[in-house]
């Protein structure tokens, strides 16, 4: 059993490494994704979720996952959730996935690799597929950015800092490594504003024409009005963070947000502090095919890569470019991108050194305009990401993000509802 495990291993990997003929090829091991949902992504502080704690927002993404996918909550053996600023996510996981109908057979895990969190969960759980661990899994992300602790600024001991620069650096708030980007690679302020604009503009474009309806679950919740005090019950449905009618000319006009390190970024062209959750069902394409789930993609495989901490807003930049290889691809062979705009510096700087064609990337707009909870961006991506391909009626899609103290990642999936 264990050798034919290991073949089966080890002919999954070497499909991998040819081109996209063989991503895209079918074979019974594939890990495919039958399953993607969201909440709306909401502003913290005063948005539709800002009062609503992060177990409930597990508990309703997933009672969501099992009655759109119509799994047997039985069946699922590991649920990998992402979250950073959660102290107690293991607790509340665990808890709000017995509260949401799985029995307490299904395990659960929380993980923790900052912006990238959500993806990485995704990936433990595919992994875990791969190596015959588990049969069915899910990978989700939460962030309540609202109501938990931002556990940025963390010290270190003196012993640590003062061996290493790239140590120090490890403290550096993100708005500083942003303008540490645009500082380095030349990103001006006009630049990052335009490439605000263009995510405010596909965001309201795609949400006015109600693409984010299939995405999105609601939210069944409590919202206290600041003003009165008055608690309501409330039904969250859409995105609010989204600006209607911002322009170039209105961006420009902000005033930067890290004066003490520079004066390119702001608070319009900066990712959005938001509160949200996603979720996706993964399993082989043959425990699909028993199950009659329906397939929708394919997830070939992430990486991860490491440099200075101080600039890690370009980590898509590498990451991305070790990914393609592994893969044996070329930027022109992925037919979108979702690039997580931590910051317009980043997201400009990556766009040009990868060569992308702007159009590929975030067609329904990004971080900037939708926001960014942390833990649930990696895969809030591959929820938004996949929709978008199958919409466009493209194949190969990658999904990628910077992650704070210096780290990139990005994921490759192969869209089969064409």
């Amino acid at each position: 059993m264990a050798s034919e495990r290991l073949s089966s291993i080890l002919s999954h990997l070497k499909g991998t490494s040819g081109g996209v003929g063989a991503i895209t090829s079918k074979n019974a091991d594939d890990v495919v994704l039958t399953c993607a949902v969201r909440t709306p992504l909401t502003k913290a502080f005063k948005g539709g979720l800002k009062d609503t704690p992060v177990d409930i927002l597990i508990m309703q993404t997933l009672q969501h996952l099992v009655k759109k996918s119509n799994i047997d909550p039985a069946l699922v053996e590991d649920i990998c959730c992402g979250n950073v600023n959660e102290a107690n996510a293991p607790y509340k996981l665990r808890a709000a996935s017995l509260a949401a109908g799985f029995p307490n057979t299904t395990s659960v895990v929380s993980i923790n690799r900052f912006c990238s969190s959500g993806l990485v969960a995704i990936q433990q759980i595919a992994n875990q597929i791969t190596t015959g661990s588990i049969d069915i899994g899910v990978g989700m992300g939460v962030e309540q950015m609202s109501l938990t602790k931002d556990n940025q600024g963390v010290g270190f001991s003196e012993a640590i800092t003062a061996t290493s620069q790239d140590a120090r650096d490890c403290s550096q708030p993100m708005g500083q490594t942003s303008e540490n980007v645009a500082k380095d690679f030349n990103v001006t302020r006009e630049a990052q504003d335009k490439w605000a604009e263009i995510s405010y503009q596909r965001a309201e474009a795609a949400q006015k024409a109600g693409l984010f309806d299939e995405e999105i679950v609601p939210i069944t919740t409590q919202w206290k009005d600041p003003k009165t005090g008055e608690v309501k019950d409330v039904v969250v449905k859409a995105d609010d963070g989204i600006r209607y009618g911002t322009t170039y000319a209105s961006l420009s006009k902000i005033r930067p947000a890290f004066p003490q390190w520079g004066d390119r970024s702001t608070g319009g062209n900066s990712s959005q502090v938001t509160d949200g959750a996603a979720a996706v069902l993964l399993m082989k394409r043959s425990t699909a095919e028993k199950l009659g789930q329906p397939i929708l993609a394919k997830f070939c495989g992430a990486t991860v890569a490491g440099l200075p901490p101080r600039i890690m807003g370009i980590g898509p930049s590498i990451a991305v470019p070790k990914l393609l290889q592994k893969f044996g691809l070329t930027v022109d062979d992925i037919d979108l991108f979702e690039l997580n705009e931590a910051f317009a510096s980043m997201a400009v700087y990556c766009i040009e050194k990868l060569k992308i064609d702007p159009a590929k990337v975030n067609p329904r707009g990004g971080a900037i305009a939708l926001g960014h909870p942390l833990g649930a961006t990696g895969a809030r991506q591959v929820v938004t990401g996949l929709a978008e391909a199958r919409r466009q009626k493209k194949k190969v899609f990658v999904n990628t993000m910077c992650i704070g103290t210096g780290m990139g990642m990005a994921g490759l999936w192969v869209n089969e509802v064409l």
